[in-house]
């Protein structure tokens, strides 16, 4: 494997209760054996100044220009954190993209047809100063349903068992700003999705003037189509690249 230097680095965002190993199922491989340097963001998912503030800090180490992906809630991320001035475009697989006042709470019930909030698994936490919050996790029996219904039993599995915690307040945190508003984007839109309303998608790919493209997916893009998430990425980098 070459990494290219002179190509754009591929920061990849994931979105709520899932962890970095969404983009292992051939994004990321993908990716780097046509020579792309990548970066696979961690997302905290603990509320949306927290998530960008430290996507701003991994945007801090990198030289030279930058393609933000995200996936699910990572598209909240993608949008506050995505006006550093080295992200030359942003790209979102199945994720929403909320304007500046709205929250990802908004994209997922301004329009009905949303399905979210059945398949949530509402557990309180308290922090050491006695802080108390609640987590979101999705019930196991409700995940295929919701977020995986083409993926394959042996993955599903694994990602069941790999969700990670979304304080539910981060899905309730507003925008300040919204970075595609100056900058060229794609929508890569799962028309299976019963997670985000398809008159939600089209209603932020219009107003966002994104580039769109469908494909018969559930949520989980970046496992059931990873070729078209990398094929969009690289439209982006074709895009921007003088």
């Amino acid at each position: 494997m070459t990494i290219d230097a002179a190509k754009p680095t591929i920061v990849l965002v994931h979105g709520a209760v899932e962890d970095s190993s969404l983009w292992t199922h051939g994004v990321i491989q993908g990716l780097q054996r046509d020579g792309y340097p990548v970066r696979v963001f961690s997302n905290p998912l603990r509320g949306l100044a927290n998530d960008v503030a430290y996507l701003r800090s991994l945007l801090d180490t990198i030289e030279g220009p930058v393609i933000l992906v995200s996936h699910a809630y990572g598209g909240a991320v993608i949008t506050e954190g995505g006006d550093d001035p080295k992200v030359k475009a942003l790209v979102y697989a199945g994720s929403p993209m909320p304007g500046v006042g709205e929250t990802t709470n908004d994209c997922l019930y301004r329009f009905p047809g949303g399905d979210f909030a059945s398949s949530a698994d509402l557990i309180p936490f308290t922090l050491p100063d006695g802080t108390t919050g609640t987590n979101i996790l999705i019930k196991p029996e409700k995940y295929a349903y919701l977020l995986a219904a083409d993926v394959p039993e042996d993955k599903l599995a694994l990602m069941i068992a790999t969700q990670r915690p979304i304080a539910a307040s981060a899905l309730s945190d507003t925008l300040t700003t919204a970075a595609w508003t100056s900058k060229p984007n794609w929508q890569i839109r799962p028309l299976l999705d019963p997670v985000i309303p398809q008159e939600e998608f089209k209603f932020e790919a219009e107003r966002a003037h994104a580039t769109v493209i469908e494909v018969k997916s559930s949520h989980a893009i970046p496992v059931t189509f990873p070729d078209v998430v990398i094929e969009v990425i690289k439209q982006a980098v074709r895009a921007v690249t003088p």
